[in-house]
């Protein structure tokens, strides 16, 4: 991977060196889960799709070791539940000290533009107490543009903010104004990373427009 792509990686200081963490960041492409294990230098876990890890023949088991291998944790998003699903996946990471990587968005940017981002990541700082270190990821739309194959090689960019805390809003994971301002803190540094332009809208809706 190393060779493949000409990754450069800013701010990598800002990731605490132990304890837990959520990784907040941009989601461009499909290939964008592959960069923060490569730029980090503690194990990055990151909910997938389990369709990822159950196909069948050569492929399939080739796919399954690849992604959990790289800190994927298979779970079912399609069902009711999958949000609910996802998120206690994310706090039992956290609660074990670890890092957890998240796109609050909650799908791939349609555009290139940055979304508007989902609470879940305002909950999960909030139940843990776990800092968020916002990053971006620039260049792999242009590697992988709208979902094509396999991706060519070419320069990528990882940069991290600083961490950012919100033990003042401790015991207010319900209090939905609040899980409102968190997220939209960190997607604001998210947006100053990137350099992406802004749309207030959730990416879902973008899509099904």
């Amino acid at each position: 991977m190393r060779l493949m792509f000409r990754t450069r990686v800013e701010g990598a200081e800002n990731i605490p060196g132990s304890g837990p963490v959520i990784l907040a960041g941009n989601h461009l492409t499909f290939i964008d889960s592959i960069f923060l294990p490569l730029v980090c230098n503690r194990q990055v876990f990151f909910i997938g799709k389990d369709e990822y890890v159950t196909g069948r023949g050569l492929k399939g088991r080739l796919m399954a070791w690849f992604f959990t291998g790289s800190g994927m944790i298979p779970v079912d998003r399609d069902g009711g539940r999958g949000g609910a699903a996802a998120l206690m996946t994310g706090r039992r990471v956290l609660e074990g000290g670890q890092v957890f990587g998240i796109y609050p968005e909650g799908t791939r940017s349609p555009d290139g533009r940055l979304y508007r981002g989902r609470t879940g990541i305002a909950r999960l700082t909030l139940m843990t107490g776990a800092p968020v270190v916002p990053f971006a990821v620039i260049g792999t739309d242009k590697l992988q543009p709208n979902g094509a194959g396999m991706p060519r090689s070419g320069k990528v960019t990882v940069r991290f903010g600083k961490p950012m805390e919100f033990s003042r809003y401790e015991g207010m994971d319900r209090d939905r104004y609040v899980l409102r301002a968190v997220t939209d803190s960190v997607m604001t540094k998210v947006m100053e990373l990137s350099g992406q332009e802004y749309v207030d809208m959730y990416a879902t809706k973008a899509k099904a427009a």
